[in-house]
């Protein structure tokens, strides 16, 4: 079983400070319209943060095992987050936009390999949130 580490700590107010197992530190805050400071790390930034990047990686994996000749990749991600009256919210949806240039190929292996990507993405196979990708695939 492999483990991943994460330590945090209060910094005052709603300001905290974070380390991770990789060597990674940062400061972090509540949204700034939760009191929290603003131009930091938010845990809501690091949930769809999660998604994103560890989608992205899969991706670029998938492309090499398929041995498909990616020439860019980019991945906007986008979190719509539910309030409900008792004022709890949850990230309801986490949408995946990638945007690939690939030399070669068709489209429906393009296709086949982000399935592979989404299917062997950890964090995203962990969420309770509804995903969706919506791809944006050029083939040169």
């Amino acid at each position: 079983m492999v483990l991943y580490k994460n330590k945090v700590e209060w910094r005052g107010a709603h300001l905290g400070y974070t380390w991770c197992q990789n060597g990674v530190a940062a400061e972090f805050s509540a949204p700034p319209d939760l009191h929290g400071k603003a131009g930091v790390l938010t845990p809501e930034d690091a949930f769809v943060a999660a998604s994103n990047t560890c989608y992205f990686m899969m991706v670029v994996w998938a492309m090499e095992r398929f041995k498909l000749n990616l020439v860019s990749l980019h991945c906007e991600a986008v979190g719509e987050v539910e309030e409900f009256i008792d004022r709890t919210s949850w990230f309801k949806k986490v949408i995946l936009r990638p945007q690939l240039v690939v030399k070669g190929g068709t489209v429906e292996i393009v296709q086949r390999a982000l399935n592979m990507a989404l299917k062997y993405s950890t964090i995203n196979q962990s969420l309770k949130s509804e995903l969706v990708i919506e791809p944006d695939i050029l083939i040169q």
